[in-house]
């Protein structure tokens, strides 16, 4: 029997929770049905956005011959994002700093490639996106969880600084969180700063520090954004427009290193950054996406009607009973099950065709999330459900009582 390659096959094994919830679960016999609560993924269940229709036929007209030809991480797109990511992240990019990629996933992909060597470690903290242990067991990486901070989720610097060992080389940060929506302090990125500055005088050589920061547009309330490049010069940042555009089959992004970085170890990434997507199967965006950039770069979609729709599910949700972590950040609501068994409680949703993203998958099992990328229609059918069942698991358990 033909065997398929060890790290294939570890990775396969995490993201198996996800492809069984996707493909075989209860979710995946109706997510397609057109009367269904969906808010599992940030999927849109609503038209696109005019002005991302309207860029991306506009730059699908050829101008000459070499229109449709190989692109790399192309000088223009290059040069005009380094000019935008210095003035919204208030550092000083250069043209090199900025590697196009097809997605956030492909950056940190590349990112994993770049900086990890087969065996060492990287730590990232729970619940966390549920893509990050496959893609560093897929690269031969050791993944070491830690869990962020009980009902605030802030950044547990102690639990991090434990978990660091010799064979760390990556600590990964995603902010604005997903799935809690939190969006970490300057004080508190400037605390894990200085944590790892010390941490990597302990060890010999430097800490690398990926920013995901997908969400880093999508806030709430006036909410300030620091990018942890701006505070620890050893960060590469990952960045993906899939999420501000609500178009994530449209996969564009970038990885960009910290202008603050050392120039020696600056250069050295620049100059490897096109042989780690190469190596990795040609991890740059399409001609179209490329073209697309300062068109895309101004769109949104619209902040006040999700900025509406999140306090209005808060706020349901909690005159019901649910314990829900108010997000600064994202397009999710982070909140606790009602009643004691997890798994009952989903179900009880599903009985009434309401869908959200078990926590399990998060690796807190007692939690769940919502996407609020659902439609107002979905809105409308769901909250009488969310409080139903809640009335249900809290008779359940006084009953067992």
């Amino acid at each position: 029997m033909l065997n398929v390659s060890r790290r294939v096959q570890a990775a396969a094994n995490s993201f198996e929770p996800i492809r069984h919830f996707y493909f075989q679960s209860r979710y995946a016999e109706r997510r397609n049905a057109p009367d269904i609560s969906d808010f599992t993924f940030g999927n849109p269940h609503e038209m696109p956005l005019p002005g991302l229709v309207e860029a991306l036929q506009r730059h699908a007209v050829p101008h000459n011959k070499d229109w449709f030809a190989y692109k790399t991480s192309e000088p223009e797109p290059q040069a005009f994002l380094a000019e935008r990511l210095s003035t919204e992240l208030s550092l000083a990019f250069e043209p090199a700093d900025i590697a196009l990629t097809n997605g956030a996933f492909a950056a940190i992909s590349v990112a994993v490639r770049l900086l990890l060597d087969a065996g060492q470690e990287a730590i990232f903290s729970v619940p966390a996106w549920f893509c990050y242990e496959p893609v560093l067991l897929a690269a031969d990486a050791v993944p070491r969880k830690v869990s962020l901070r009980p009902g605030s989720f802030g950044l547990d610097l102690e639990a991090l600084d434990a978990a660091i060992s010799p064979r760390t080389r990556l600590v990964v940060v995603n902010t604005p969180h997903n799935p809690t929506g939190r969006i970490y302090s300057r004080d508190e990125l400037s605390a894990l700063a200085d944590l790892l500055a010390r941490a990597s005088e302990r060890i010999g050589r430097p800490l690398f520090l990926l920013s995901d920061e997908p969400y880093r547009r999508i806030r709430f309330d006036g909410r300030e954004f620091v990018s942890p490049a701006a505070v620890y010069p050893w960060t590469v940042i990952a960045y993906s427009y899939g999420k501000v555009l609500l178009a994530p089959g449209q996969r564009l992004g970038y990885l960009a290193l910290s202008p603050l970085m050392p120039e020696p170890d600056r250069q050295a990434l620049q100059d490897s950054l096109f042989a780690a997507q190469m190596a990795l199967g040609w991890c740059f965006p399409n001609a179209v996406m490329q073209y697309a950039v300062p068109d895309l770069e101004g769109l949104s979609f619209d902040m006040q009607a999700l900025s509406a729709k999140r306090t209005r599910m808060e706020e349901a949700l909690t005159r019901a009973g649910y314990e829900v972590l108010r997000p600064e950040g994202t397009f999710y609501l982070w909140c606790k099950c009602a009643g004691t068994d997890a798994d009952r409680f989903w179900n009880a949703l599903a009985d009434r065709d309401v869908f959200v993203m078990p926590g399990s998958l998060m690796q807190v099992p007692d939690h769940f999330r919502l996407c609020l990328t659902a439609s107002e229609a979905m809105v409308e059918r769901s909250l009488p459900v969310f409080a139903q069942v809640a009335d249900q698991m809290r008779s359940e358990q006084q009953t067992a009582a």
